[in-house]
């Protein structure tokens, strides 16, 4: 099979489609011909050499397709049925194993389905993380990016109350999304006192920019606050880094069709690539000025 892998660290011209052997499900897993594959900021992380040393590395780890293999003991879908999820690598190809998955929503075509495993499951885990529900007020710092926006949706969903940080250009999205939008930078804490003068019950941290004493201080203790993107923050301050590792939030996957067929949650598809053009979407994501995913397609 064809798929998207690096050699050596370094910018996107690294990135090679190359020829693998084709993977095999395992006890629980299903093989999916791979229609459409998220890409995710930790793409090109690993590509740097920034979170993982290991080489060579098979790219991606969120697909949707159509199953064409199923692993022992797996009796919930079967061969043909249209797909999406988790894999621990190896996406970004015309095959993958998923790990974890679920049907795809009836109105989602594939890039859409492609664009929602690692952003749903990621939000969701946080929010389970601090225990989001009705009645709450929980302040996302990095609202309008696709977890940013996942986490708006899903505790708006649960009953909270949102207040989400982004740049102005944002603040409409983020109002349709029903979020109250402030402004990221220098005074935050007075213009979200200025919404919610007592400050908010919890706060999540997506962007990673070292707002996290505004959290804590907003939130009123580090243990309510979690954070996806500053780890060494997190140490500093005593708050809690979400890490996949630690627990992956799976339930998410079969609970997210059901709010997008109501139309509670949406996540959108900013452009697609075709495989071969994976250089150019990892320039694309790594400019920052795209609201929305990148997803491959693969024919």
């Amino acid at each position: 099979m064809k798929a998207a892998r690096f050699s050596r660290f370094g910018g996107p011209e690294v990135l090679e489609i190359v020829d693998l052997p084709a993977p095999r499900p395992g006890p629980g897993e299903v093989r999916i011909a791979v229609r459409a594959a998220g890409i995710n900021p930790s793409d090109w992380k690993k590509r740097q050499g920034v979170m993982d040393q290991e080489l060579p590395q098979t790219m991606g780890h969120e697909a949707a397709g159509v199953v064409d293999e199923l692993g022992a003991g797996v009796t919930d879908v079967a061969v043909g049925d249209r797909v999406f999820g988790l894999c621990a690598d190896g996406a970004q190809a015309e095959l993958a194993v998923l790990s974890f998955y679920a049907p795809i929503p009836p109105s989602l075509d594939f890039p859409g389905a492609a664009a929602l495993p690692a952003a749903v499951e990621t939000a969701t885990r946080a929010l389970d993380r601090l225990g989001v529900g009705s009645g709450s007020t929980l302040l996302v710092s990095g609202a309008s990016g696709s977890v940013g926006s996942a986490a708006v949706q899903l505790a708006v969903a649960r009953g909270a109350r949102v207040i989400g940080t982004a740049s102005p250009a944002n603040h409409a999205y983020l109002r349709s999304l029903q979020a109250e939008p402030v402004a990221y930078g220098e005074g935050l804490v007075e213009r979200v006192r200025a919404l919610t003068p007592d400050g908010v019950d919890l706060a999540l941290d997506v962007a990673g920019s070292g707002v996290l004493p505004e959290l804590i201080d907003l939130a009123g203790a580090p243990e309510h606050v979690v954070t996806l993107a500053d780890f060494a923050g997190a140490r500093e301050h005593g708050v809690t880094f979400s890490r996949g590792d630690s627990g992956r939030a799976v339930h998410a996957l079969a609970e997210i069709g059901g709010l997008i067929e109501s139309g509670r949650f949406s996540l959108p598809v900013a452009k697609t690539f075709p495989l071969a053009a994976i250089a150019e979407a990892h320039r694309a994501g790594e400019d920052g000025q795209v609201r929305g995913k990148l997803v491959l397609v693969i024919e």
